[in-house]
């Protein structure tokens, strides 16, 4: 007896014949078709394709995969209290048997076709024959036997496995969704989700706009859930602070304890994430700043922090003066410096930024004027402080008494931020504007990373001009009356007689 098996997808089973050939199943199919032809040939209000346009409609009809397919179900959304067991779905995909001792050479061949979904197995016995396996296939790419590609049909030749594909019963769960289609399930149709987050060691650090705040808690948990070694989620619920550079949070889900340990460029940073400043997206901005600096150079890091720029600057033999005005980022890098074997190698202070200008920074640089030429190390000042670094450069205008150099004088790395069209040119203006003397000739910025839109955060380097730097500064002008000229070398201005 001969049937014919419709299948969804385009797929089947397509004949059962009482002692056939698999073999046979080819010209047994076009003999289906013809026979059901000749059916609705005679069959009345039908119209019949011919046998080549029939095939390609099953191709088309096959491709058009619901886009839904591995969404949550759709009653999830609007759900504010997490609930796992609402996420169960069933989905049909396409399968292929094979003998379960090729399995292993032959998901090889087949990783491009083979379904691949979080929490499930591509591979699973078939519950018809204990000698077989089924290996579940991407249902988005495998329509029917023509969608392998010829490299996979040679392979599937080669070890005798017939390509006609199946249709499996798979059941998903809470466990099979990615977090971003569990949030967008949940959320409101059409709003923003958030699957993003700085993390910091155990800790998810998200932003949420308005609209997510009704689900904040779910989406804490999602995060947690979603995310392996991540068990605390916490939420920014204030600007940072100027003065300590930590915000208030609120722990959306899972551990109270925000004492965290991180890894950055090789070096373990411990610290209680609720009181002190640390931002991961930095890491590029720390590793090309101390790619800078030579053996021997001298660095002030006038906002230190937990001292990222501190401790691979010290590791690198560099001479390094550090400070933060928070206690608890003062306390963190003593303890950092200790962690990371550099706490000979590093001076740490707690004072307010201008004061360690005026008091540490200031007396350093006066040594360093007696120092010969020779033995005159480069002298780097980083400022990482973007909300208010450029106002303290103020502090550079006749910091120093004479004897008056013009060589070696200290680079400053500043950061800020610009809400700018042209963010580079407002940075060098606002800089300076405050130190009283155009930059944009002798001076380089740094687009560091957008904070938001039209926000974005830079660095301006630049040699501290000698006429800013020095008190009761004497140009060379008024040794000599012949005229000078200024030209820019290295980024820098010099002068030369004319």
């Amino acid at each position: 007896m001969l049937r014919l098996l419709w299948k969804p997808f385009g797929f089947s089973r397509i004949l059962r014949v009482g002692g056939c050939n698999p073999t046979e199943s080819v010209s047994l199919f076009a003999l289906a078709w013809t026979t059901q032809a000749l059916k609705l040939r005679k069959a009345p209000d039908t119209f019949l394709l011919d046998q080549r346009k029939v095939f390609s409609t099953m191709t088309e009809i096959a491709n058009k995969r619901d886009p839904e397919l591995f969404s949550p179900p759709s009653d999830v959304r609007g759900m504010t209290k997490l609930d796992r067991t609402a996420f169960k779905k069933t989905v049909t995909i396409p399968v292929l048997k094979v003998r379960k001792e090729i399995v292993n050479r032959l998901m090889r061949a087949l990783k491009r076709a083979a379904l691949q979904r979080p929490g499930i197995k591509r591979v699973i016995e078939d519950p018809e024959d204990e000698d077989s396996r089924l290996i579940m296939l991407d249902p988005y790419k495998m329509f029917t036997h023509e969608s392998f590609e010829k490299a996979e049909l040679s392979v599937l030749k080669e070890l005798d496995v017939n390509p006609q594909l199946s249709k499996y019963n798979l059941e998903l769960t809470y466990e099979n969704f990615k977090s971003e289609e569990i949030l967008k399930a949940v959320l409101p149709d059409g709003q923003d989700v958030t699957s993003g987050f700085s993390r910091v060691g155990h800790i998810a650090h998200l932003n949420l706009r308005d609209h997510q705040l009704p689900f904040k808690h779910l989406i804490g948990q999602v995060m947690i859930d979603k995310n392996p070694g991540i068990t605390s989620a916490v939420n920014k619920i204030s600007n940072i602070d100027n003065t300590y550079r930590n915000f208030q949070m609120e722990v959306l889900s899972g551990d109270q304890n925000m004492l965290t340990k991180v890894r950055e460029n090789n070096y373990t940073y411990e610290f209680d994430f609720s009181k002190v400043y640390w931002n991961p997206r930095l890491s590029t901005e720390h590793s090309r700043i101390i790619e800078l600096l030579n053996p021997g150079d001298v660095l002030f890091d006038v906002f230190a922090g937990v001292g990222p720029f501190v401790i691979p600057a010290a590791k690198k033999n560099c001479i390094v003066f550090a400070n933060d005005l928070n206690p608890e980022s003062h306390k963190w890098l003593l303890h950092n410096c200790k962690l990371n074997k550099v706490d000979q190698k590093v001076k740490v202070f707690n004072l307010d930024g201008k004061d360690f200008l005026q008091g540490p920074v200031r007396e350093e640089l006066m040594q360093h004027l007696g120092l010969s030429e020779e033995a005159k190390p480069s002298v780097h000042i980083v400022m990482n402080l973007p909300a208010k670094a450029i106002e303290f450069l103020s502090v550079f205008r006749s910091l120093l008494d004479g004897p008056c150099s013009r060589e070696h004088l200290p680079t400053v790395h500043c950061y800020c931020f610009s809400k700018d069209g042209n963010p580079a040119e407002d940075v060098c203006q606002q800089a300076g504007a405050v130190l009283g003397i155009s930059l944009e000739a002798c001076s380089s910025v740094h687009l560091v990373r957008n904070v938001a839109p039209n926000k974005e955060m830079l660095c301006i380097t630049f040699q501290i001009p000698a006429a800013i730097l020095y008190k009761n500064y004497i140009s060379p002008e008024n040794y000599e009356d012949r005229p000078l000229k200024r030209q820019r070398t290295d980024n820098v201005f010099s002068e030369e007689k004319t």
